[in-house]
C-alpha cells in the first residue's frame, strides 16, 4: 500500500495538472491579465505554488534557512514572466525532484528539524510536511478558482474525491 503522503503529494500533482490544461483551454490572456484579489493575477499564483513547493522540498533535503532565502530570491528572477508552458514545465521539474527524493528515503514518517529565525525551532515528520505543501496547493488553487470566476470563466474541479474517483477507475 502507498503511504499517504505519496498518495496526497500524487493528488497534488495531478490537481495542479487539471488547473494547467484547465488554464491553457481558455484565452491567452487569462493568465499574465491583472485583478484585484489575493494575488495580482493567475500567473502570479502559481507561480507562488511553484516557489513554495520548491522551498519545501529543500527543508525537507535539510538546506540551512540562508540556502533556502537565496533559493527563493534566485527564484524570484527565473520566474519573472514565464509563460503558462513554461511554468508548467518547471512544476513538472520539481515534482520529479521530489520523488527523486521519495524515492530516497526509507520512512517518511522519520522526524526532522526545521530552523527558522521568526518561527524557531519545529520538530515534525516528512509526511507532515508533505501534507503541509499539499494543503498549501489546494489553498492556492482555490484563489485561482476564484480569479476565474471574476474573469467570468469556470474553474476546474479539483478536490481530493475527484482524484480518488479518476485512480479508481484508472485501477479496475
Amino acid at each position: 500500500m502507498k503511504h499517504q503522503a505519496l498518495q496526497q503529494y500524487d493528488y497534488h500533482l495531478w490537481a495542479n495538472k487539471r488547473v494547467f490544461e484547465h488554464i491553457k483551454e481558455l484565452p491567452s490572456d487569462i493568465y499574465h491579465k491583472e485583478i484585484q484579489s489575493v494575488f495580482p493575477s493567475i500567473s502570479e499564483v502559481l507561480v507562488h505554488i511553484y516557489t513554495v513547493d520548491t522551498l519545501w522540498l529543500s527543508v525537507m533535503s535539510g538546506e540551512s534557512f540562508d540556502q533556502i532565502k537565496a533559493l527563493v530570491e534566485r527564484l524570484q528572477g527565473e520566474t519573472k514572466g514565464k509563460t503558462i508552458e513554461e511554468m508548467e514545465t518547471m512544476f513538472s521539474g520539481i515534482s520529479k525532484q521530489y520523488k527523486a527524493f521519495f524515492d530516497g528515503q526509507k520512512d517518511l514518517d522519520k522526524e526532522i528539524t526545521c530552523e527558522h529565525p521568526q518561527f524557531g525551532r519545529l520538530e515534525t515528520r516528512l509526511s507532515e510536511l508533505v501534507q503541509h505543501v499539499v494543503n498549501h496547493g489546494t489553498y492556492h488553487r482555490g484563489n485561482i478558482t476564484a480569479m476565474l470566476r471574476q474573469f467570468g470563466y469556470s474553474g476546474v474541479p479539483t478536490d481530493y474525491i475527484f482524484y480518488l474517483y479518476e485512480v479508481n477507475l484508472k485501477s479496475l
